[in-house]
């Protein structure tokens, strides 16, 4: 049965969410069924002050998520139908975007179309060698929106244009070499490159960690000169709290 599941771990003794997207004889496609599951999870990880980072894959390793779910599409008969559909979506990468923690995205197999906006909508990405990236959208008439449109911030304009305007899948290392994804490992040693890139967040501060996500958000709406000047008062701010000082004199 199709599924989002949620299940926890400790990481250098922090609690760690990890999130399976679960469609697995789809591709893991997103219909919207998954996407309202997928939603409702990080809604509930979002009321859960206790977890300090999400790691979010998918069932088998075909495929991450190979998209959304084209015979849904194909029944969109009327514009209505096709907002609501695509609006549903972006929500559900919104919840999370808007997570106060980071979001890992263990990528393996096919990360297409929306699966490819839901990994830029994490923030950070690890992909085995054998994952696939493309948005084949323009393939099927359709142009490539919502969180496409963060494309161009993670892998510059003329590549995502590449992508976008083209359908073309590139292999992992390509993805890698544009940017979009931090690390590509072989499957064996997933798990590790994660659990490295969040041990290193769970010893990092809770706040510091919250604030800093807020920001990388604030930074991709602003110039540098905005972002450099809006963030005195953050690091201002940030002593509100104990959390500076008390870190601060443990070096």
């Amino acid at each position: 049965m199709a599924s989002v599941e949620i299940n926890y771990r400790k990481i250098h003794g922090e609690k760690v969410a990890a999130v399976t997207i679960n469609r697995l004889e789809k591709m893991n496609a997103l219909n919207s069924g998954m996407v309202h599951k997928l939603k409702s999870a990080f809604e509930l990880l979002s009321n859960d002050c206790t977890i300090r980072a999400v790691i979010l894959g998918s069932a088998g390793d075909k495929a991450w998520v190979g998209g959304a779910d084209i015979k849904e599409m194909a029944r969109l008969c009327s514009r209505s139908k096709a907002r609501d559909f695509i609006q549903k979506l972006h929500k559900a990468m919104l919840s999370i975007r808007n997570l106060q923690v980071p979001v890992i995205a263990k990528v393996e197999g096919f990360c297409l179309g929306a699966g490819m906006e839901l990994a830029a909508a994490c923030d950070l990405r690890v992909a085995s060698q054998t994952a696939r990236f493309g948005m084949p959208e323009v393939q099927v008439g359709l142009p490539s929106v919502i969180e496409a449109s963060l494309l161009p911030g993670l892998m510059g304009r003329g590549r995502a244009a590449r992508l976008v305007l083209t359908g073309e899948i590139i292999n992992a290392k390509k993805a890698y070499e544009w940017g979009f994804v931090e690390e590509v490992v072989s499957k064996d040693k997933m798990v590790m490159a994660i659990d490295k890139i969040a041990s290193n967040i769970c010893q990092a501060g809770y706040y510091a960690i919250a604030t800093q996500k807020a920001l990388l958000r604030q930074w991709e709406q602003v110039s540098p000169d905005t972002a450099a000047q809006d963030s005195i008062e953050t690091f201002a701010s940030a002593f509100d709290r104990d959390e500076p000082v008390t870190r601060l004199t443990q070096f």
